[in-house]
């Protein structure tokens, strides 16, 4: 399975929202990106599909 994004990129969901990193990629059990992100202090975490990412360049 082709990887859209690896270990370590900076995403985020299409719709908007927090910069996020991923932390564990899609193999042939889970078919979600596992990503990590702050809300304040506290360390935040969920699983979207490759669909509802995008990249997060570093020109803002």
């Amino acid at each position: 399975m082709a990887q859209k994004f690896k270990r370590g990129d900076i995403v985020q969901l299409k719709s908007g929202g927090p910069e996020m990193t991923v932390n564990d990629v899609p193999d042939e059990y889970n078919y979600h990106y596992h990503c990590q992100w702050f809300a304040g202090k506290k360390l935040e975490s969920g699983n979207f599909p490759a669909d509802s990412l995008k990249a997060v360049t570093d020109a803002k």
